[in-house]
């Protein structure tokens, strides 16, 4: 395996991944979420090498908290907090709490929010997925319904019942009090949630077509928030203008269902995406820009100034001129999630581990 690539068995599947943030610096923690354990799952803190130390040396687990269900979403909100959704349709806001003695270092839940997606039997359906807005917070459910919750109250603002007639799988804000889901059928709904109306502003299909698989993920251009990217059951992968609707461009991608997709923060020319065929990939735009960009020494934003066009937005580049590398070998189990910080990147499967690579901007396999 490449030298690049640092593998770590862990002894349970791993279903969501996140850097902790660290106020602009290179982060040296990650947090996972696992699923599919015979007891309980679990969300745990982990330490990679610093500055000075072996960094093939792998990262070592400060503190874990159990967690009831499987875990389906994780996200900070704050440098030291971050969000849990599980499939016994909860969501938690937990704190790190001592992170910098990593022997008294603790997972403190702050406040959880229980029995959110409930089936009109009683049954309590999965919590899919959810978004974040600064403070507020948009959950989806197996059962069809939206769920509003702001962190700073304990009691859902708003209940969107039956927001679909089938589960939703995705979810994210477009701006703030509008969000756009995904569903089982790949039918895609913008929602405007200051209207009183529990009705979609707008509905759409993800392929464009009146029949389409699942939309499991969403991504959208950090620069060019009209721009979206949203993975389907059959591993494609579909850019959105939602300028115009109309506009969809489908893309031969993974072999399997697309599990996760994110934009580099920094560098938003640079996309990575997973999937349950074992594939992590590396979607790198730089090389279409460069052959139109005035200044080669201006950074690049993901937007081209002179044909004031979105390479993904560009037909021809985006169906034959993107620059696609593996980030790692295609392992014979799913890779649930991928995140970036800076030049590195952590990767969490269903093989039992995690994997860390480095210097992922110039991937090369």
């Amino acid at each position: 395996m490449d030298d690049r690539i640092q593998g770590t068995f862990i002894s349970e599947k791993i279903s969501k991944v996140r850097w902790k943030p660290e106020s602009g610096f290179e982060s040296y923690h990650f947090v996972t979420g696992s699923w599919d354990n015979e007891d309980l799952n679990r969300v745990t803190l982990w330490s990679c090498p610093g500055e000075g130390i072996d960094e093939k040396d792998d990262p070592c687990m400060v503190c874990e908290k159990p967690i009831t269900g499987d875990v389906t979403e994780l996200k900070f909100v704050q440098n030291d907090q971050f969000l849990v959704s599980t499939s016994s349709s909860s969501v938690e806001l937990i704190k790190i709490v001592g992170v910098g003695d990593a022997a008294s270092t603790v997972l403190k839940p702050i406040v959880s929010w229980d029995k959110l997606h409930p089936f009109k039997t009683g049954e309590l359906g999965a919590c899919t997925g959810f978004a974040t807005f600064l403070t507020d917070v948009a959950t989806i459910g197996e059962n069809g319904s939206i769920v509003s919750l702001n962190l700073e109250k304990r009691q859902p603002i708003r209940i969107i019942e039956s927001a679909d007639s089938c589960s939703l799988r995705c979810v994210l804000y477009l701006r703030h009090s509008e969000i756009l889901t995904g569903n089982l059928r790949g039918q895609m709904k913008k929602w405007d949630l200051r209207v009183a109306d529990d009705k979609p502003h707008m509905t759409f299909m993800l392929s464009g077509d009146q029949v389409s698989l699942s939309a499991t993920c969403i991504a959208q251009h950090p620069t060019q928030q009209h721009t979206l990217l949203v993975g389907g059951e059959d591993g494609s992968i579909t850019v959105w203008d939602l300028r115009q609707t109309s506009y969809a461009v489908p893309l031969a991608a993974h072999s399997g269902l697309v599990s996760e997709m994110i934009f580099h923060a920094d560098r938003p020319e640079h996309l990575f995406s997973t999937s349950s065929s074992g594939e992590a990939w590396h979607w790198d735009t730089s090389s279409v820009s460069r052959s139109v960009r005035p200044n080669q020494n201006t950074p690049w934003t993901g937007f081209d100034p002179l044909q004031n066009e979105n390479p993904w937005l560009n037909t021809d580049a985006v169906k034959h001129r993107l620059n696609v590398v593996s980030l790692m070998p295609t392992l014979h189990k799913g890779i649930n999630s991928v995140d970036v910080n800076k030049d590195k990147a952590v990767v969490g499967c269903d093989n039992e581990a995690v994997y860390i690579i480095t210097d992922v901007l110039n991937s090369r396999m």
